[in-house]
């Protein structure tokens, strides 16, 4: 019968010893400061993708209010049409139809006033739909900018980790602290 056995190095043994203890100096903290980073990376891109959702939305509430304004205006000009054409036949009707004509024309301006009102109320929707949809826009730039300042910092976090340079984790804290300020304008909506 053979038996196993295992032969631990001193490599594996300072590995163990170092498991057990706390993360202290660069090490820990930049695994600290990541931990963080990514933790407000991952909700600013949350952030992010809502807002640029919404913005879409409320681009495409524009559309329809749009579409539903030239709906009317051509309805309008419909009316108009016909208002021109009554005026005509009154024109060049003799006197037994001419006041039915000029009945007609009446109605169509009148219908055509409505028709206006629609059509401008409309027009006024779909402009304030794409403000809204503007400004939604631009919160999604700032959470996207926000998030790529994260992600920044985290790849400088790993670097300044792996090359142990004190110089790139105070960039580190930099531009993470610039990507979190970018946040917060974000949540204001400034």
């Amino acid at each position: 019968m053979s038996e196993e056995f295992e032969v631990r190095g001193a490599h594996e043994d300072r590995m163990d010893e170092a498991a057990e203890r706390d993360p202290k100096g660069l090490a820990g903290q930049l695994a600290v400061v990541t931990a963080v980073l990514a933790t407000f990376g991952a909700m600013f891109s949350y952030m992010a993708g809502a807002t640029q959702a919404d913005a879409a939305l409320l681009k495409n509430n524009a559309a329809i209010k749009k579409t539903e304004a030239s709906n009317q205006w051509n309805f309008y000009q419909a009316k108009s049409a016909k208002q021109n054409l009554s005026e005509l036949g009154s024109q060049l009707t003799d006197g037994s139809r001419k006041p039915f004509f000029e009945g007609e024309a009446k109605r169509y301006e009148i219908e055509k006033v409505e028709i206006k009102s629609a059509a401008e109320k409309l027009e006024q929707e779909s402009s304030e739909f794409d403000a809204a949809s503007e400004a939604r826009m631009h919160q999604h730039h700032r959470w996207a900018q926000a998030t790529t300042a994260l992600q920044i910092a985290i790849t400088m976090a790993a670097i300044a980790l792996l090359t142990k340079r004190r110089w790139l984790e105070t960039g580190v804290f930099i531009v993470s602290s610039i990507g979190l300020i970018v946040g917060v304008l974000a949540y204001l909506h400034i």
